[in-house]
């Protein structure tokens, strides 16, 4: 693969710590840019071509559509730094968005967003960054790295409990961590977007954007669907005691803990949820609400944030879905890269193909680590 920052040379003075700002046109890395550019840094603004059609920006939705592009180089101008646009098409085609429908051909349910930030925002984009000679790279994500006195970086919450993004940057590795600035963390939403107005940024009261940047339609289904018309495979939908309730029109398109859009008879008389999906059989399991509990699960892909698994089982605060509630667990090291994560109570549709991350377990407010769900248990 061709590196996508190859033929950019750094022309400017490197006096001042040289900084990439990954600027997606709205409200929080435009603020993340202008505050660095406050704080002395020179600062490049760069906005990535992810995804559209053939390579063409304006079949681009959300954070990566045309208007967000034109967003990006507005708030550049305004504040007076270069801006860089680069297409990274082929890079993400191949790295997210086929491991997004792959997963879910797998009966699994992704996070694309996690993938993203490793090997996208903290992945290629620091290698963009070396070549630019840079110092540093800095996203908008609300989170915030400290280095304690240990030497290590720590990764904590953010001081806005509602817009805390941690949970997505349990992936970050020392080495990351150390070329990474967070300028959002210690502030509020509402914060943000009084620097914005105040800055006058053109972007400050840009709505936020809550979907999939690369699904072009209201639901992912069809999106899979337009991408690969082989997961539409029927299959039987049964009860956990194996009576057959129904017929599922493709396994991507479930996911457990789901109860409604299933087409079943309910021979239960109740609430039916999907508790299982079975790729190998081609077989979705539905059962009563408390068949969706969950006390154990197995994760793979571990990241220990500190960059070594703890010796022994330690106690967290394990969050198993963005949104999700954390649940007191032990988390019981297997090696390098797996873990078995036991919750203190059953946790709601845990879900294989999802990240498990682990907090510490006295506050909740520092990331220890995490990995993506494989298995589970009751």
């Amino acid at each position: 693969m061709s590196f996508p920052f190859e033929d950019l040379h750094p022309t400017t003075s490197q006096k001042a710590k040289r900084v990439l700002v990954a600027m997606s046109g709205g409200v929080d890395s435009s603020v993340t840019a202008a505050l660095l550019k406050e704080q002395g840094y020179e600062v490049i603004g760069v906005t990535f071509h992810l995804w559209g059609e053939n390579g063409n920006p304006e079949n681009l939705r959300s954070c990566c559509g045309l208007a967000s592009v034109q967003d990006a180089c507005r708030v550049a101008h305004k504040i007076g730094i270069p801006h860089l646009v680069v297409n990274m098409v082929d890079f993400f085609t191949q790295t997210v968005v086929a491991d997004f429908i792959n997963e879910y051909a797998r009966g699994r349910t992704p996070n694309p967003c996690i993938r993203c930030n490793e090997f996208v925002k903290y992945g290629i984009f620091l290698k963009g960054a070396e070549t630019l000679k840079a110092d540093y790279i800095a996203t908008g994500h609300y989170a915030r790295i400290v280095k304690g006195e240990d030497g290590l970086y720590h990764l904590l919450k953010a001081v806005d409990r509602q817009k805390d993004q941690s949970y997505v940057l349990y992936v970050l590795t020392q080495s990351v961590m150390a070329k990474v600035l967070l300028p959002l963390g210690n502030y509020t939403k509402s914060e943000v977007r009084e620097i914005a107005k105040r800055l006058g940024l053109p972007v400050y009261n840009k709505p936020e954007s809550q979907e999939i940047c690369f699904v072009d339609t209201k639901d992912y289904r069809e999106f899979l669907k337009k991408m690969r018309h082989d997961l539409i495979k029927p299959g039987p939908i049964v009860t956990e005691d194996g009576k057959v309730v129904g017929t599922h029109t493709g396994l991507a398109f479930y996911t457990v803990g789901q109860r409604h859009g299933l087409g079943i008879s309910n021979p239960l008389g109740e609430p039916l949820y999907v508790v299982k999906i079975d790729a190998e059989t081609n077989t979705i399991v539905v059962g009563r609400r408390e068949s969706v509990l969950t006390k154990e699960a197995i994760v793979e892909a571990v990241n220990w944030v500190s960059g070594e698994p703890p010796k022994e089982s330690i106690r967290a605060r394990v969050k198993h879905r963005y949104k999700s509630p954390e649940g007191l667990a032990w988390v019981e090291p297997i090696d390098k890269n797996k873990a078995k994560v036991t919750w203190d109570d059953p946790q709601w549709a845990v879900t294989p193909g999802q990240s498990a991350v682990f907090y510490d377990a006295e506050t909740g407010e520092e990331v220890l680590g995490g990995g993506v769900i494989c298995k589970t248990g009751r």
